[in-house]
């Protein structure tokens, strides 16, 4: 089992390509941690499910509380 990254450890990655968000209603969209963490916001705003975050390279997967974590950290709304 791969190591889960801490919060600073994803803060630093989160220019890095390599990300992709998997879904079950939509095809999986890719690019910088950043921008995938800004998809799963808007699904989370429009009620839909946020999705699975995975680092393409390592297959790291990120938890609930790790994206929620860095949706407060680039600002955007928790609520």
């Amino acid at each position: 089992m791969t190591k889960k990254p801490t919060h600073d450890e994803l803060v630093k990655q989160l220019h890095t390509p390599g990300w992709r968000l998997v879904t079950e209603d939509e095809d999986a969209t890719s690019g910088t941690l950043k921008d995938v963490l800004e998809t799963t916001h808007a699904r989370k705003q429009s009620k839909k499910e946020p999705g699975l975050v995975q680092n393409i390279e390592t297959t790291l997967e990120l938890d609930a509380i790790q994206i929620q974590n860095l949706w407060h950290y680039l600002g955007l709304p928790t609520i």
